[in-house]
């Protein structure tokens, strides 16, 4: 039940729709999370880091991420939004000002990592769950049923896309490299604490809240229709990103030298630009009567990493750029689709949990870079990444099988039918 307060003072016809407020604190913590990524080739040379160091450095967000994501989603569901989403673009200032002291320093860039976890985690979960309610009556009655999940992944993309390319430009071209991209996003992260600030609260605090370890539990994370078509899929969301912007820049990098940064962030922007593009899309192939918008996104995977192993084995910065935007593509559409149906399981109750859960999995992929790095010792990229789509086959295939089983009732499911589904 929404909070009383400033929605009931605004006036009826609005300019500005009271979702944009929350996407843009979510776009701001998601250019805080994603500007370090383009810079990896700029810290191995300043620092002499090693590849598997810098994918280490990449990662270490993941330390912030998931516990915010786990943590943050139950207790905006006992809090309420606000409080929970304030401290995310606060997180993330703090971590743009600790990158931008700290290149000379491998530990001052591993703790900014971690806050720009924290900050990015909080922003996902709450954020996403924040855009979701005012995406429905009262606020936006106009909406339709996608709507929350799409405008959620699209801001997150938008900033993910966004940070790398201004991070990669200024990086490439602009003054103090290791500093300029870092004090643009603390720009940014004001920008987003002030928009978090004003908008209005729709998850009430809980009167008498039960136990916080009982809040911490997520029963609809044991519906069936999860367990089997959300969770086989959802590695594969940063998977694919991973692949295209963390990877294929190192794998080409030997024809790219001396634009190196630039064409990182240049992966960064198309793949992420098509993921943008096909989200907006995602709703077409959205169906509440099965997994086919699932069952598309990971199609499109299989073709994806087999175009990645074709770049590896030619070093073609060209193909490099095509297999970015598959991969990009891929994760636009996985993104969504999985928001989508963990936005139909979970009960009003639970929705950020379950969002958090569904987001912990997703980051699971974004160890992928690193995985790679250390069994390249043994195998050649074409070879992982031929092997990567064979593994993206098998989970479509076990998507498929559950395509129209478990679906969730009329209606969101809560939390006792979600466990017993």
């Amino acid at each position: 039940m929404p909070s009383k307060g400033l929605p009931l003072l605004l006036p009826q016809k609005r300019r500005l729709p009271l979702w944009l407020l929350v996407a843009t604190s979510l776009f701001a913590v998601a250019w805080g999370g994603n500007q370090f990524t383009p810079l990896l080739v700029m810290y191995q040379d300043l620092d002499d880091l090693s590849t598997g160091a810098v994918d280490v450095l990449l990662g270490a967000y993941v330390l912030g991420i998931v516990p915010a994501l786990l943590v943050g989603g139950p207790l905006s569901d006992r809090w309420g939004r606000r409080p929970l989403m304030i401290p995310g673009p606060v997180f993330a200032l703090i971590a743009s000002v600790l990158l931008a002291v700290g290149a000379a320093s491998p530990t001052v860039l591993f703790i900014g990592r971690v806050f720009s976890g924290l900050g990015l985690g909080l922003g996902m979960v709450v954020g996403g769950s924040w855009i979701k309610e005012l995406s429905m009556a009262p606020y936006d009655p106009s909406a339709d049923d996608a709507a929350g999940a799409r405008r959620a992944s699209m801001s997150l993309t938008a900033g993910f896309a966004l940070g790398a390319a201004v991070a990669a430009g200024l990086a490439q071209f602009g003054p103090w490299q290791a500093a300029t991209p870092y004090v643009v996003h603390m720009i940014v992260a004001l920008v987003g604490l002030a928009a978090a600030l004003m908008a209005p609260e729709t998850h009430s605090r809980q009167a008498e809240p039960a136990r916080l370890v009982d809040d911490l539990r997520i029963p609809t994370a044991k519906h069936r229709r999860f367990l089997w078509v959300v969770v086989p899929m959802a590695p594969w969301v940063f998977g694919c990103a991973g692949s295209a912007y963390a990877v294929l820049p190192g794998v080409v990098s030997a024809r790219t030298q001396g634009l190196d940064i630039g064409f990182s962030g240049l992966l960064c922007l198309v793949g992420l630009g098509c993921g943008f593009i096909l989200q907006q899309l995602g709703k077409r192939f959205d169906d509440v009567r099965s997994a086919r918008a699932v069952v598309v996104a990971l199609a499109c995977t299989v073709p994806a990493m087999v175009c990645a192993a074709w770049a590896s084995y030619t070093l073609n910065p060209w193909l490099a750029v095509l297999a970015a935007a598959m991969l990009g593509s891929s994760y636009g559409l996985l993104l969504v689709s999985g928001l989508q149906e963990v936005q139909r399981i979970a009960s009003p109750k639970d929705l950020a949990g379950l969002t958090a859960v569904y987001y912990s999995l997703t980051y699971l992929g974004f160890f992928i870079p690193a995985a790679l790095a250390v069994l390249n010792s043994w195998m050649t990229y074409q070879v992982m990444f031929v092997g990567g789509g064979a593994v993206a086959l098998l989970c479509l295939a076990l998507v498929a099988s559950f395509y129209r089983k478990h679906l969730p009732n009329a209606g969101p499911a809560n939390g006792a039918e979600a466990a017993r589904a």
